[in-house]
């Protein structure tokens, strides 16, 4: 039996100011999943920018090789099923 060990990246960095690095360093640290959230905002980051979940899912599955990556809460109230 293995240890699968996963993390959650919230999409607040610019892809070119530290965005790519975080979701290449889970890949580096051996994290076997990664996840973010599609909420509309975050409370702590609402003066900031936030970003959607499967354009950030999207630059991370080029950025990465072996990670695997995935939503931890996406509303089909706000996201269209088709672009889902």
């Amino acid at each position: 039996m293995s240890l699968r060990l996963s993390t959650v990246i919230l999409p607040y960095r610019r892809w070119n100011e530290g965005g790519r690095s975080a979701w290449t360093r889970a890949e580096q640290l051996g994290f076997h999943t990664a996840y973010t959230y599609d909420h509309l905002s975050w409370r702590s980051f609402r003066d900031g920018p936030w970003f959607g979940a499967i354009p950030t899912l999207t630059a991370a599955a080029a950025a990465t090789e072996r990670l695997r990556l995935g939503t931890l809460v996406t509303s089909p109230n706000f996201r269209h099923p088709v672009t889902l």
